[in-house]
């Protein structure tokens, strides 16, 4: 596993899957121990979540980065190449076709994937 890839699980793990709720409890919490004045919670939930948030999108973008790197080490196509290839292989089954005199067939290539 990358080292990109255990630092985004690392930073992603924590405030990512803490919903706003369960911030707004622990921070109640504080204010009833008395660590943290009443006055100052709102901001202090209001700076968690937005850094939860930062770091599910920092979280998310470190995983499609990583998924993007395995797919082209693994040499899968992207979908632009395989629908650029389908067009050029109808285009060479029309001009066969003409060549060869007789009309193209519609449904020459068998969609077999999975989507």
């Amino acid at each position: 596993m990358s080292d990109l890839f255990k630092k985004a699980i690392s930073l992603g793990v924590g405030l990512t899957i803490v919903s706003k709720e369960k911030v707004e409890k622990a921070v109640d919490e504080l204010v009833k121990r008395g660590e943290l004045a009443p006055s100052e919670s709102k901001a202090l939930v209001d700076r968690l979540v937005e850094r939860g948030e930062e770091e599910r999108g920092a979280f998310k973008t470190a995983v499609q980065e990583q998924v993007q790197r395995v797919l082209k080490e693994l040499k899968v196509p992207a979908q632009s190449d395989v629908t650029e290839l389908e067009t050029r292989i109808a285009a060479l089954e029309r001009r066969v076709a003409e060549l060869e005199g007789t009309s193209p067939q519609e449904d020459t290539i068998t969609d077999t994937r999975t989507d």
